[in-house]
């Protein structure tokens, strides 16, 4: 275990400047003699979060252990200390002795029905085998189950619904009886109305979202983790498509056009949301920051969008921030990054679990 750390700063949210020590990887205000001064001023905030994160996954399935650790050494050193794994076809659990890897909230493998999600990745089943899939993965997982909501449908060429409403009422139901949450992959419009009334609890992507839809899940509560850097990719992805799928590229592109401005939309109604890069296949692992960034650039306030990257995502991932006891999980800046979220990408300090990681 490492000895003994301490830090000066203003912690974020609360705004106050204090001394902050490390103690046998957890956080103390109670002064510790002989504590090693590694930062003596600058902003504290805790732990970045990449909440929607593939670390196990590659552009052709699964990777082996060394690429894993590889992803998610990427995604720690650039601050992002927790991650919400939202789905990966591998077993992950080696990394929770790895002392320079984030923390890893799992959910599982991705469930799809057969042929409508990408080959070696999702646990394909039928819809009536869909309740038992869920508390299949529930009980693998870190209390989240990862559904696929739509994907292209080859006979439609374009974007369908994946499940049946009742389907989908019953494995939503059936995961809370376990206590697991349920997040879902959607891109387009018609799969959205039967998921949010069957209670899931994150839309991923969210770009088909109406400013109805909207209200129906500030009304819920239904968390929406955009993803947008990956979204930045739909128009490569129709260029590829357009030939042999033109009604699917064309959707792709209108996603594109519009997903910034329902995400304005889906804040100003007081949805809430969380920062996701979705790494780990067209998206390289390490770049929550950007995701941070492109949160504000769509119109969130920069200390909402930190806060979706950081202290925020944790409450709503069970996980503490700057407090008595917590985990020593926590990123100094020079600079206050509500005022300038470029500096993100210049930590001062990052440590993990009390371990200076640089």
């Amino acid at each position: 275990m490492p000895g003994p750390l301490h830090v000066r700063g203003v912690l974020l949210p609360a705004e106050a400047e204090r001394d902050l020590y490390v103690l046998d990887g957890r956080l103390t205000f109670e002064a510790v003699p002989g504590a090693e001064t590694v930062a003596g001023a600058g902003w504290i905030v805790p732990g970045l979060v990449d909440a929607h994160c593939h670390i196990g996954l590659g552009r052709g399935g699964g990777v082996e252990v060394e690429v894993m650790r590889e992803q998610a050494h990427a995604d720690a050193q650039a601050g992002a200390l927790l991650v919400r794994d939202a789905g990966s076809p591998v077993d992950t659990e080696v990394l929770d002795s790895d002392p320079a890897a984030p923390s890893i909230v799992r959910a599982g493998r991705h469930l799809s029905r057969p042929r409508r999600y990408d080959r070696h990745v999702a646990v394909e089943v039928e819809p009536a085998a869909l309740p038992g899939a869920v508390a299949v993965e529930a009980s693998r997982s870190g209390g989240w189950v990862k559904l696929i909501g739509d994907w292209i449908d080859r006979s439609a060429g374009d974007l369908t619904p994946v499940w049946p409403a009742e389907a989908l009422r019953e494995a939503v139901a059936r995961a809370h009886e376990l206590g697991a949450r349920v997040a879902v992959h959607t891109f387009g419009e018609e799969a959205l109305p039967d998921l949010i009334d069957a209670g899931v609890d994150s839309i991923e992507h969210g770009t088909g979202l109406t400013a109805d839809l909207i209200g129906r899940m500030a009304e819920r509560g239904t968390a929406l983790v955009p993803t947008l850097i990956n979204i930045a990719n739909f128009p490569e992805i129709a260029d590829q498509a357009a030939a042999k799928f033109p009604v699917y590229a064309a959707r792709l592109r209108r996603l594109h056009g519009t997903a910034r401005a329902r995400l304005w939309e889906a804040y100003e109604a007081g949805v809430p949301i969380y920062c996701g890069s979705d790494a780990g296949s067209l998206v390289a692992h390490g770049r929550v920051v950007d995701e941070i960034r492109a949160l504000h650039e769509a119109g969130l306030p920069a200390a909402a969008a930190l806060a979706a990257g950081s202290w925020a995502a944790r409450e709503w991932l069970g996980r503490p921030g700057l407090i008595e006891g917590a985990p020593a999980d926590f990123v100094v800046y020079g600079a206050d990054p509500r005022v300038d979220l470029s500096v993100l990408a210049k930590p001062e300090r990052i440590v993990l679990r009390g371990t200076v990681l640089r």
